[in-house]
């Protein structure tokens, strides 16, 4: 054996301790999300058979918080940790674009499509202009605005790397858009029955683009099609949400370009305009468009690629998506609670949530405006 396999080898073994650490707390996480679901059911909380809105990641985030401020965290899990927060990441967002085809995009119509700019537009200058105004960090704002205008928790893993986010105001940004996107997932169904009741497409519309993350918009809508019967209002509210989604291929690297503009302004230096932009998306998009593709052949000739049937082509992109999703992403932040040392957070104070308030509720009442103008030219064009 080579000394350069040799030394591979044990870099490998080193790596172990730590990858062991992360995919225990994200199976902790998962299970406890799945309680905490089951809980929020036995309460009538949730419909029967929906799933929680609380993500295991945010779980397993809490459970490696709760892991490094109590007992500790022994020198040899380090490396691995370290390892899941970079590569896991990137890899877990890469395989997200498996879920994503572009034509639901087309779905929604000339006039959906503006609708849901004008939202993420409003989600994140209002979080941008108060996180100036509290005077808090702006690796902080860019986390909670692209949460809050895109697609919550995969939308702020995704911007961390590439403006060098801290591990506590990744936590911090997602905890806040964790209980904002909980609160409009409980309560929204209700407001979307008051405005729209004789109007599913406008129900369904406001459910995906006033809730922050693809886990508790499917929870809003299914308890809106169980609580008024109302299948197309769950559609919509779907299709609407996986549009959005899409806009983390463009408004990353929109973000990342503020960010260090307002650094530059404090001394900071601007870096080359490839750096704004986070490579691993470029995979995203890749597998978005595979997605695409493999429907569109499925859709004309009966097998995607002309290999995979119906069912076998769902089970391949759902497979490939959920690993991503579930286990990449959960052990990277896994790796980021267990990485997370809470007397950092010390002289955050209440300000981000401030911030993260103002925005859920500025995205809503926008979403709400814009719905009952323009709601009516919205026609779905299966």
């Amino acid at each position: 054996m080579s000394v350069r396999e040799n030394t591979k080898n044990q870099r490998m073994v080193r790596l172990l301790p730590g990858l062991a650490l992360c995919l225990l707390v994200i199976w902790a996480g998962i299970y406890g999300a799945d309680v905490i679901g089951a809980a929020l059911g036995t309460m009538g909380l949730l419909p029967e058979g929906g799933k929680s809105p609380v993500s295991g990641i945010f779980v397993a985030i809490l459970i490696g918080i709760i892991i490094r401020n109590t007992v500790g965290l022994p020198e040899i899990f380090i490396s691995g940790i370290g390892f899941a927060v970079k590569y896991a990441l990137r890899l877990g967002i890469i395989l997200l674009g498996l879920r994503l085809s572009l034509t639901e995009a087309l779905t929604l119509g000339a006039w959906g499509m503006p609708l849901i700019v004008a939202c993420i537009t409003v989600g994140i200058s209002v979080t941008l202009f108060f996180t100036k105004l509290f005077g808090q960090s702006n690796r902080l704002g860019a986390l909670i605005a692209n949460g809050t205008g895109i697609c919550g928790v995969t939308a702020i893993m995704a911007t961390a790397p590439v403006i060098r986010a801290k591990e506590n105001e990744i936590s911090y940004a997602i905890a806040n858009i964790t209980v904002f996107g909980l609160l409009g997932m409980l309560f929204y169904p209700y407001l979307a029955h008051f405005f729209f009741a004789d109007e599913p497409i406008k129900a369904g519309l406001f459910l995906g683009t006033a809730i922050h993350d693809t886990a508790q918009v499917t929870g809003a809508a299914l308890m809106y099609e169980q609580m008024y019967d109302s299948t197309l209002a769950l559609d919509v509210a779907t299709i609407t949400k996986l549009t959005r989604n899409l806009f983390i291929i463009a408004v990353i690297p929109l973000i990342a370009y503020l960010f260090f503009r307002s650094e530059g302004q404090d001394g900071g230096t601007m870096p080359k305009w490839y750096k704004l932009f986070p490579f691993f998306i470029l995979g995203f998009l890749l597998l978005s468009l595979l997605r695409t593709v493999g429907d569109a052949t499925l859709a004309s000739g009966g097998q995607a690629f002309g290999v995979f049937g119906a069912s076998g082509w769902e089970q391949f992109y759902s497979f490939w998506s959920s690993f991503g999703s579930t286990y990449m992403l959960g052990l990277a932040m896994a790796g980021v609670g267990l990485s997370t040392n809470l007397k950092i957070f010390r002289g955050m104070g209440l300000k981000p949530f401030y911030i993260g308030l103002i925005a859920a509720i500025s995205v809503g009442a926008v979403s709400l405006l814009l719905i009952s103008l323009f709601g009516d030219l919205v026609q779905l064009a299966y």
